[in-house]
């Protein structure tokens, strides 16, 4: 096996891919001697994670900041129950080296941001975009272009799914199509919402993200032909599929990272923060000292019914039909779960008049977080 650097448990682990004519030794070498980061260790990250470890894909990189909560464990296969309130990416490392001690499994527990972007692509061969917001998906596409690397892109929302594969090099040197062919513009930030508002099917997920596995594993090994060019459309409820074919734009430009939250609409955290964020502490304190205030809860009626402070509820699609039920001589506090949805409800009030208006900054979790479970009574103060 001249030119191959097997263990004998490796040559035991892998047989089945050896015994693929097109895969074969040289596909498991080239898939041991590459590096892929998985950005994102949620619900594309878990299976894309999981399969790129199994396949034996020798170095993996783990970009996520975030900890385990409950209502991911619908969809976010590698973590249980104990593991809630611990980091996905550490947790996410264990778990793959328990399957596979023969890889590199390397954590960053840290965001994606303009800061880190391009140092952490430039390390690694293909980067796998397990992300869920428009911002940190620019992030990592212009990230990848701008170092020359493969960016394996997924993304999923209630039934349906995507992949494709962006700035694939060709045997001439040249790029494929990037994520800016296919979406020059973000959506406006209102018009899309993520999955926590929208929802996503807990099956999807696992779906899309073994696709998106099998694509970063063709690119890496040369076997087959990815989705350049093409982006994999999925509908899990007609089950039904579509191949979109895209050019590149002759006239796109990347030269360098951006302000990715002014580029998809997003309000400047600073500026949110000056003037409609209040922490839970500040809520607590207005409760305790029987402010007079109103609570609005955004959220779900499923959702309300699990965990509740004891606001109005008012879902946010509803939102616009019942502005006439409140109060504008009252100060108004709007929760959701983790402070997204009430940001849009609080813009929403303001551009119709309602004076003082503020956002509970991380939602019902930080509360939760701080104070405990959060079905208590804050609606004591609540009066329309």
């Amino acid at each position: 096996m001249d030119g191959y650097n097997f263990t004998k448990e490796e040559l035991n682990r892998y047989a089945r891919h050896f015994a693929i004519p097109e895969f074969g030794l040289s596909g498991q070498q080239k898939l041991k001697n590459s590096k892929v980061l998985v950005v994102g260790a949620g619900g594309l990250g878990s299976p894309v994670l999981l399969y790129l470890a199994a396949a034996g894909v020798g170095t993996i990189g783990i970009v996520d900041f975030d900890t385990v909560d409950l209502s991911n464990l619908q969809r976010q296969v590698l973590y249980k129950v104990a593991d809630i309130g611990q980091s996905k990416a550490v947790l996410a490392k264990e778990r793959l080296l328990a399957m596979n001690p023969n890889l590199n499994v390397v954590v960053y527990q840290e965001a994606f941001t303009r800061e880190n972007a391009l140092e952490l692509v430039e390390q690694y061969d293909v980067v796998a975009d397990g992300t869920d917001n428009f911002p940190t998906r620019y992030l990592v596409n212009d990230a990848c272009v701008l170092k020359g690397k493969v960016n394996v892109y997924a993304s999923i929302f209630r039934f349906e799914g995507q992949v494709s594969v962006f700035n694939l090099n060709a045997k001439d040197g040249s790029r494929g199509p990037n994520y800016r062919d296919l979406f020059p513009e973000p959506p406006p930030p209102d018009m899309v919402p993520n999955c926590a508002e929208g929802g996503v099917l807990g099956v999807l997920p696992g779906i899309i993200g073994s696709l998106q596995a099998c694509e970063v594993i063709k690119v890496l090994t040369g076997v087959g032909e990815p989705l350049n060019g093409r982006l994999f459309l999925f509908d899990a409820a007609s089950f039904t599929t579509r191949v979109l074919k895209f050019p590149i734009n002759p006239d796109l430009e990347i030269s360098g990272l951006i302000d990715y939250d002014e580029f998809c609409g997003i309000p400047s955290k600073q500026a949110v923060v000056d003037e409609e964020e209040l922490s839970v502490q500040s809520l607590a304190d207005m409760h305790q000292q029987a402010e007079e205030f109103f609570l609005l809860d955004v959220r779900e009626v499923y959702e309300f019914e699990a965990d509740h402070m004891g606001g109005q509820l008012i879902p946010l699609g509803n939102l616009p039909d019942s502005l006439s039920t409140l109060p504008k001589d009252k100060k108004i506090v709007v929760h959701c779960r983790s402070g997204q949805r009430s940001k849009k409800a609080v813009q929403l009030l303001k551009a119709n008049g309602f004076p003082a208006v503020y956002n509970l900054t991380g939602g019902i979790l930080a509360w939760r977080e701080v104070y405990g479970p959060s079905n208590i009574n804050l609606n004591s103060n609540t009066t329309a």
